[in-house]
């Protein structure tokens, strides 16, 4: 599959000069800016698929740009197998199919016989056709700042060592990604939660950050404890649905900023992402899940510049609760559900 980036930027992205970062010669080439709809709690803009208008989710936690299936039934798309290529994610294993989309446009930008993965098992909802993934923001500089129902893209020039938070003039948190040789196309970073060191996967596309359950086991969670109550069921790309409970947590720190008291959901994310290779009678499971999926949640509550061109993710806090449980967002100023949920910052 074409690079999408690449494709995109070819097919016209205009490169306009932007806001100019701390030192002299460092400019934010700002690439687009994108109106994220109100009120959907994920980041979702408006495309459209040979002239037909689609719902595009923006999401860093899916390495592979796909278009839904029941969508590609829908906007009359042709499909062909793929040999090979197995898709695991929330709620098991995805049939993979390709197909080329004769005219994919996004913002105002239009790309001709495109190539797109088509997945999932299940509807994702009302114009929601289209998940772009890592593998279209892993070249390019992404500020969510869904405050503000807006999404830019920037290409830096000379702007090694510079802070890129232009907007933080009392200064931004930030936190290293871990390399691509690591973390593979995937925007991972080091958290605590309840002070032991974790890893973390930046996922747009989650409504709220979820902790895995077998961590949450590892910190005395369980669906047994104190304080912990069931949620609502979800999904993600495969068939299946995944419990998820809230648990009180005593702290969570990324970067200098540390959240104190504040639920957070846990799940078995991953209990179904398991295969049987060829010529095996054992399943496996899919290795190399994060600990934690920091969600939207955590990005309405903060602006954040995810700086790929530096290997390190900007983020100032803007208000509200950071970590919400499954149900109706909160607007993003209301108050907490206890007032020593929102973060504090200490200097390094």
């Amino acid at each position: 599959m074409h690079h999408l980036f690449a494709a995109l930027l070819a097919a016209g992205f205009a490169l306009a000069t932007g806001t100019a970062a701390a030192a002299s010669n460092c400019k934010m080439l700002q690439i687009a800016d994108w109106p994220v709809r109100p009120g959907r709690g994920i980041p979702v803009v408006d495309g459209a698929i040979n002239g037909q208008k689609i719902g595009v989710l923006l999401d860093t936690g899916s390495g592979t740009s796909l278009i839904v299936r029941s969508s590609a039934e829908r906007l009359g798309l042709s499909r062909q197998e793929t040999r090979g290529l197995r898709v695991f994610g929330i709620g098991g294993e995805t049939h993979a199919q390709a197909t080329i989309v004769d005219e994919f446009s996004i913002g105002e930008v239009t790309r001709k016989n495109l190539p797109f993965m088509v997945a999932g098992e299940r509807d994702l909802g009302k114009y929601l056709d289209v998940i772009l993934g890592e593998d279209f923001f892993d070249q390019i500089d992404v500020e969510f700042d869904l405050g503000h129902n807006s999404v830019k893209l920037f290409q830096p020039k000379d702007c090694e060592g510079v802070s890129l938070a232009y907007w933080a003039t009392q200064g931004a948190s930030e936190v290293a990604m871990e390399s691509f040789l690591n973390a593979g196309r995937r925007i991972v970073v080091q958290v605590q939660v309840n002070g032991q060191p974790m890893q973390a996967l930046l996922d747009s596309g989650s409504h709220t950050s979820v902790l895995d359950k077998s961590t949450a086991g590892q910190l005395g969670i369980t669906p047994d404890s104190p304080g912990v109550v069931a949620s609502a069921k979800g999904g993600g790309v495969g068939a299946k649905s995944v419990e998820f409970w809230s648990a009180p947590l005593q702290s969570f720190t990324i970067g200098n900023e540390t959240i104190r008291d504040t639920p957070i959901e846990f799940a078995d994310l991953w209990k179904d992402a398991t295969y049987t290779p060829t010529g095996s009678h054992l399943p496996r499971k899919v290795d190399g899940t994060p600990a934690v999926l920091l969600g939207a949640d955590f990005l309405r509550a903060h602006r954040v510049l995810v700086a790929h061109s530096q290997r390190k993710v900007y983020f100032t806090y803007e208000g509200g609760p950071v970590f919400q449980t499954t149900g109706a967002p909160r607007p993003r100023n209301a108050p907490p559900a206890a007032e020593n949920a929102k973060p504090s910052t200490s200097e390094k």
